[in-house]
């Protein structure tokens, strides 16, 4: 279908691309000698261990079951003995509980049946019993999301990959397109809807390309302006719809699924293989050779960087996901998950480590905010320990933690993170 022009959502900050590895087509990286699982792959509860030490397991075989709907199924990404299971410190210090599979190199299948013209009930249930997730970085369990409190009429793929550096979005919509495409079908069955769009930035012309042949697909050439990814920004400029605060996509009749999503989906239906295994980008000034990679998920960073050529001596921060909405990691001891669509080494060049200096009240972060609040409110009230009042008067449980207003400040405030905080300590008294 002939592509139309995305709306533009009027803030947000333009970013450099810095996609070092656009050009690089995906690798398969090989499966490590032992992959520690994490039992916590969603945003939500960690799922419950059902193996034990000692246990043999197949390539595709449940290892640790949801713990409710907003959880997620973990399957073993290599066949072998289950060596160990127990709580470790994961990427940004807090502690995870990990199930370690030691590989025998036979990669047997365990994988689910295929599913041949499923019906939307068993593309619901296909998607909780492959432990499929958002992709995008949320990770949210995607069968909630295929059950909305309110009927939806629009699928939204978001094939927008604002954030710099990270390419492995593009590379599977050059690759892989017609599986997406596949995978985004069955979703909408799923929610019994026809009407697919699919929202890609401009600076990613031949992926825009790609889906225009397919006639059940509109293509919306979105602007390049970060935040564009963000759910309630893509939703506005695909479809020119708007989510009120506070509301949910469903709300205005559209649910959003990431490319990598539609991906698993596909893959899960007709192949009956869980989610596994992932592409991920590896980039950035301290690393010898950006690539984007399809790696086996509890595979450790250490061995991802080795595969990449190991790292330079410019390297001075490590972090998982993209330098906008990722997160710093303490060190390269952790394994792949899910969500971990991006490993950056930064240089000196690429980070500022200068020291915070007191807030300019210029209004800067106000003014590039997508959600229009006030994130020097959310800092001021979060550093004097009042959590409360960042909700009433930061507007703090709206924002959807871009970074754009850290970008922007010129006095280096750490307001991405005081946002970061403030939600963790309301959560905590909720």
């Amino acid at each position: 279908m002939k592509k139309t022009k995305g709306i533009w959502f009027g803030r947000g900050v333009h970013v450099p691309d810095r996609k070092t590895a656009a050009a690089r087509p995906i690798e398969d990286m090989p499966a490590p000698a032992v992959a520690s699982l994490s039992t916590s792959m969603s945003i939500g509860r960690p799922a419950v261990p059902v193996v034990k030490v000692g246990d043999r397991v197949g390539f595709g075989q449940l290892i640790a079951a949801a713990d409710g709907a907003i959880s997620c199924n973990v399957h073993s990404s290599v066949s072998g003995e289950v060596v160990a299971i127990e709580a470790r410190q994961n990427a940004t210090g807090g502690t995870e509980t990990y199930i370690d599979v030691r590989n025998d190199g036979k990669d047997e299948k365990y994988f689910l049946p295929p599913l041949d013209d499923p019906t939307p009930a068993q593309l619901c249930r296909r998607a909780a019993e492959a432990g499929l997730v958002g992709m995008g970085g949320a990770g949210f369990p995607t069968a909630v999301k295929l059950a909305p409190r309110t009927p939806v009429d629009t699928l939204v793929v978001n094939g927008a990959e604002c954030e710099p550096y990270l390419t492995c979005d593009y590379r599977i919509m050059t690759e892989r397109t017609d599986d997406i495409v596949r995978g985004a079908r069955l979703f909408a069955r799923a929610l019994g809807i026809s009407d697919i769009v699919i929202g890609i930035e401009a600076n990613k012309p031949d992926a825009v390309a790609a889906f225009e042949k397919y006639d059940d697909l509109k293509v919306v050439e979105l602007r390049k302006q970060y935040p564009m990814g963000g759910e309630k920004q893509l939703i506005y400029c695909a479809t020119g719809r708007r989510v009120p605060v506070g509301k949910l996509p469903a709300d205005v009749g559209c649910d959003v699924q990431n490319v990598a999503t539609c991906l698993a989906m596909c893959e899960a239906v007709e192949q009956g293989k869980p989610l596994v295994d992932r592409v991920m980008t590896v980039a950035g000034g301290g690393v010898k050779e950006a690539k984007n990679i399809r790696v086996r998920l509890g595979t450790p960073l250490e061995e991802v960087v080795a595969f990449c050529g190991g790292m330079t001596g410019d390297a001075v921060k490590l972090v998982s996901g993209g330098p906008m909405m990722g997160f710093a990691i303490v060190g390269l001891g952790s394994p792949t998950k899910k969500t971990t669509g991006g490993l950056l080494l930064l240089s000196a060049g690429e980070t500022d480590e200068s020291r915070p200096t007191p807030c300019l009240s210029c209004g800067k972060c106000a003014d590039v905010c997508p959600m229009k609040l006030m994130p020097m409110n959310t800092a001021f009230y979060t550093e004097a320990g009042d959590y409360e009042g960042a909700a009433h008067m930061g507007g703090v449980l709206s924002c959807i933690e871009c970074g754009a207003c850290a970008y922007v400040c010129p006095a280096k405030r750490p307001l991405l993170q005081n946002i970061r905080l403030a939600k963790a300590e309301l959560r905590k008294k909720k």
